[in-house]
């Protein structure tokens, strides 16, 4: 059985930025990573100003992400349409960029990296691995994002009774497509989902759909359901008319949006999606993955394993706010009569949107810096 002091699992935004405060810090541990080469995540693709300052705490500058500035959001429902500037300038970024430059900064910081290491099953903080072998710790931080680990899965009735799934599919570069979205994060409104479209550094568009299942299964299948958006949403339908038709469409299940981690176990930290679930809708879904990261390493450093419990507690106050508004707002959106009637209410509130975005993201906090 081989051991090491600190294991991370998952080697996305959540486990990398842990890494490199583990790693700044000289802290032994141990990152493993199921993907032998990045890719990129069905999930991701919007950094808002807050992530941006976090990603700077860990050496890595905007300019090292891309030039895909976002510095407003747009907001569609049929034939209306809703943009206000977003309180400061985003990123598009896709995750196989973001997730790249994390782990070489991670490696570079002196994190140790094994990756084609895929943990079937936690029993604490023992992994078991796909090959049967075992890797114990003293302490488990769990960054497996969206893919629950046997052993330490979510609760399933967190899915509710009509799941929701995530679809993600990248449509390559072309200027029209440029001009229709330029430097706006859009969210377009549908019965039972939304899609979110943003353009990143290398100019293809990033198109992430949330959906219940009851909306998928009446269309039958994920191509089936792009159709027939794009036939009955004509603003959308611009957008997806740049598809070639051959473009993988990535796919999850089971999605507990709202989610949250209450309470913790000592030596066991989650983070990220494994912490708390926010609707993507409100684009901080990579926000609170790398706060997390670096907040729970910043714990363990000052106190060990036994600080997981007050860390996890705390980052559930953290989330609890962005969270909840992202949820009130992702309710409203899936239903057309409300959505309709509220986005008139956008336009004439001035600042509205703007509050909105403001309040759906994870604050300051003592331990976004490291231990003296």
């Amino acid at each position: 059985m081989r051991t090491t002091p600190a294991l991370i699992v998952g080697g996305g935004p959540a486990g990398a930025s842990a890494a490199i405060t583990l790693a700044r810090a000289g802290a032994p541990h141990l990152l493993v990573e199921r993907s032998r080469e990045t890719g990129d995540a069905i999930c991701g693709g919007f950094l808002s100003w807050r992530t941006l300052e976090s990603l700077a705490r860990l050496g890595v500058a905007a300019e090292m992400l891309g030039t895909a500035r976002i510095t407003q959001t747009r907001i569609i429902a049929g034939d209306r349409v809703v943009e206000a500037s977003l309180p400061r300038p985003a990123l598009g970024v896709s995750r196989r960029m973001l997730d790249t430059v994390l782990l070489a900064q991670a490696v570079a910081a002196g994190a140790a990296v094994e990756r084609g290491v895929t943990v079937r099953s936690l029993s604490s903080t023992t992994a078991t691995l796909d090959d049967g072998a075992s890797l114990a710790s003293d302490t488990l931080f769990l960054a497996s994002g969206k893919h629950d680990v046997r052993g330490m899965a979510r609760p399933a009735e967190a899915r509710g009774d009509d799941p929701v799934l995530g679809l993600r599919v990248r449509i390559a570069a072309a200027p029209g497509l440029t001009r229709l979205i330029n430097d706006a994060v859009e969210l377009h409104l549908f019965d039972r989902g939304y899609v979110g479209i943003n353009l990143q550094e290398d100019g293809s568009a990033n198109v992430c759909m949330a959906v219940h299942r009851s909306a998928m299964l009446a269309a039958g299948s994920p191509a089936a359901l792009l159709d027939a958006l794009a036939r009955d949403h004509p603003r959308l339908g611009d957008r997806l008319a740049y598809r070639a038709g051959t473009e993988p469409i990535d796919a999850i299940a089971n999605v507990p949006y709202g989610w949250r981690a209450l309470r913790g176990d000592p030596g066991v930290f989650r983070l990220g999606d494994q912490a708390g679930v926010i609707p993507s809708l409100a684009g901080e879904g990579m926000g609170i993955a790398i706060a997390s990261g670096i907040r729970s390493a910043n714990a363990f450093l000052a106190g060990g394993a036994a600080a997981a419990p007050r860390f996890q507690a705390d980052l559930a106050r953290a989330t609890r706010r962005p969270i909840t508004l992202a949820g009130l707002v992702r309710d409203a959106a899936e239903r057309p009569r409300v959505a309709l009637a509220a986005l008139p209410l956008l336009s004439h509130i001035p600042g509205l949107i703007e509050t909105i975005a403001s309040l759906t993201r994870i604050g300051h906090a003592p331990l976004d810096h490291s231990p003296r």
